[in-house]
């Protein structure tokens, strides 16, 4: 039975889709800029509920919109558009700027094995759909008219603050009074923005030339894809108070059907602690963590090893233990894939129950982690490894093409001493011991003793057994 937490009930609800495909709709990028990896955190976590689902046997209609116009400096509709902004500053038109940013951030989706939604659409296509939206509200009288444009009156609509638990009369986030004096409540929202006759994105309506606000294509473009009521909606905690609010209200407003069953929104990536800020310096990509000698992979290992719904604290410290373990755990998949032990099928089928009783208790990928290295430390056998690439279905830390990389760059020259067998020119070890054996001569150099024994245990595990001689450690099969 699958679990997901939703937002608007603060539970855990049984998954019961409302159709034969899972109708999912994720927001996408603002395209003014390169996306940081707090941004991609909320990719991997929404790629961690495509791949649960699909693991679960559902078919999957999933949708992503690419915001190209529309959003504004400010969510409190202040300031230029973004990449209008952007573009200026980087001699570029919009278009231009939008073209790189969307490559590079599809570029980005599939270096982390994140697999993109069966639906990708750019606002700037569907601007008549948002305007039929905007015509909607008005005559149906929860939008109205000021100099600078058409706003939602929340008033009109009871349950606004329901997602965000925020009441009307509460000063909610993001919203200012001296932002329009026409507007009937600080946090009415704009739906279409007039556009003076220099703004460089600006279409035709009925009020004249002008440009969506921020929230409507979400709303526009989900019903259009998706139908007026849709499965599940992906973003970051950051579009509760806001963005999703604001989508709740006018899509509810123009259809009066619930727009989404399931609510989810995945924690903020912090850095040493902290905000992440492009004014504090902190702020990477995933080409910046490549250029330092991180992995994507390590990356994507690092991200999962927290629950999506947990605040995630970057530090380059953390990064450098998952790339550490992540490569321990694609040693160990080389040794499962060549070894001959067998697992009997209740076995097997214990380990499968496991696996899916975690997935299926909103998305605890951390849960089946754990579960994936202590099937790693039982004796090497294929079995193992082939259940976890069946696990890696969700995982998505391509281990299949890791351990054939890592087949590849293996040498048939035995290691010398410690790196083989009874310390002298024979077999070589299997990696995965070797490495832990490499572990254990650091911890006795450290005298940690206690940590040594632990490895000695480990590697027992594993089928061989260490003794300590004045000449250092040897190995036997055993």
């Amino acid at each position: 039975m699958l679990k997901l937490y939703n937002t608007l009930s603060r539970k855990k609800e049984e998954f019961s889709p409302l159709g034969d495909n899972v109708t999912m709709y994720s927001c996408g990028p603002t395209v003014y800029n390169y996306a940081h990896i707090g941004n991609m955190r909320a990719y991997i976590f929404m790629d961690s509920v495509r791949r649960v689902l699909s693991y679960n046997g559902y078919k999957l209609k999933g949708m992503m919109n690419v915001t190209d116009v529309g959003h504004l400096v400010s969510d409190a509709d202040e300031g230029e558009d973004k990449l209008v902004k952007a573009g200026r500053e980087a001699g570029l038109t919009p278009l231009q700027i939008a073209e790189k940013y969307t490559g590079a951030f599809f570029a980005d989706l599939a270096k982390l094995n994140i697999n993109s939604p069966e639906i990708i659409e750019k606002a700037s296509d569907h601007i008549d759909s948002m305007l039929d939206l905007v015509y909607n509200l008005l005559d149906k009288g929860y939008a109205y008219r000021t100099n600078d444009g058409i706003y939602f009156d929340i008033a009109k609509f009871p349950t606004y603050g329901a997602l965000s638990r925020q009441k009307l009369d509460e000063n909610i986030a993001g919203a200012r009074v001296d932002v329009n004096s026409e507007k009937r409540h600080p946090a009415d929202f704009a739906l279409w923005k007039n556009a003076p006759k220099e703004h460089i994105m600006q279409w035709p309506s009925r009020f004249g030339q002008g440009y969506p606000g921020w929230h409507i294509e979400c709303s526009a473009m989900g019903m259009k894809f998706l139908g007026e009521s849709f499965d599940i909606h992906t973003g970051g905690v950051d579009h509760i108070p806001i963005h999703h609010e604001n989508e709740i209200a006018q899509s509810e407003a123009a259809t009066g059907k619930t727009a989404v069953k399931y609510w989810m929104h995945g924690e903020f990536m912090q850095v040493e602690g902290g905000k992440m800020s492009k004014s504090l310096g902190n702020v990477y990509t995933i080409s910046q963590l490549g250029d330092m000698g991180y992995s994507p992979m390590d990356f994507r290992y690092f991200c999962l090893n927290t629950h999506y719904r947990k605040k995630l604290n970057f530090t380059f410290e953390a990064l450098g233990g998952a790339k550490t373990a992540y490569d321990r755990l694609i040693n160990l998949l080389l040794e499962h894939k060549a070894g001959g032990n067998k697992l009997d099928e209740g076995q097997k089928a214990a380990y499968k129950s496991e696996f899916l009783a975690a997935v299926n208790d909103d998305i605890n990928i951390p849960m089946a982690l754990g579960l994936l290295w202590t099937m790693l430390k039982s004796l090497f056998s294929r079995d193992i490894y082939d259940l976890a690439l069946n696990f890696d279905r969700v995982f998505g830390l391509g281990f299949e093409s890791a351990v054939v990389l890592k087949e590849a760059k293996r040498t048939e020259k035995a290691r010398a001493n410690d790196g083989c067998i009874d310390g002298g020119a024979g077999d070589p070890l299997p990696q995965g011991v070797s490495d832990l054996l490499e572990q254990r001569s650091l911890a006795r150099k450290n005298k940690d003793f206690a940590q040594s024994d632990k490895l000695r245990g480990e590697i027992a595990a594993l089928g061989f057994t260490v003794l300590d001689t004045k000449d250092g450690q040897t190995i036997k099969r055993g």
